[in-house]
């Protein structure tokens, strides 16, 4: 199963998507840990993938969220702009979290290949 390259797969979708927050778009949360490699199961592997998957579908919802709030058209153009600025560094620090994330797990990925 190409593991490492469906993740990369899915930062670079993630990368495609835009975003802007205030308070009712939720900063998704990473997955609570990443399997060691050299000792995980295939399940575990399998399941730490799944969650990177839903984190990445989280992490374009939030995009969507602040993209949406930062149209939001009730707002003076001044006040836009500046929802503008904040959902770009919001959505920004997802990504890269998201990235770095990605790159441990692809790294344990293949400690785990190598292991066969």
């Amino acid at each position: 199963m190409k593991i490492s390259f469906l993740i990369q797969v899915l930062a670079v979708v993630t990368l495609a998507c835009g975003g802007s927050a205030q308070a009712d778009c939720a900063f998704p949360k990473a997955p609570a840990s990443i399997p060691d490699g050299k000792t995980a199961s295939e399940q575990e592997m399998i399941t730490a993938m799944n969650a990177f998957k839903a984190y990445n579908e989280e992490v374009t919802a939030f995009g969507s969220c602040l993209d949406e709030e930062a149209n939001d058209k009730g707002m003076a153009s001044a006040q836009r702009m500046q929802m503008k600025t904040l959902k770009t560094k919001k959505l920004n620090a997802a990504i890269d979290e998201l990235q770095a994330k990605a790159k441990l797990f692809n790294e344990q990925v293949r400690i785990y290949k190598a292991r066969s």
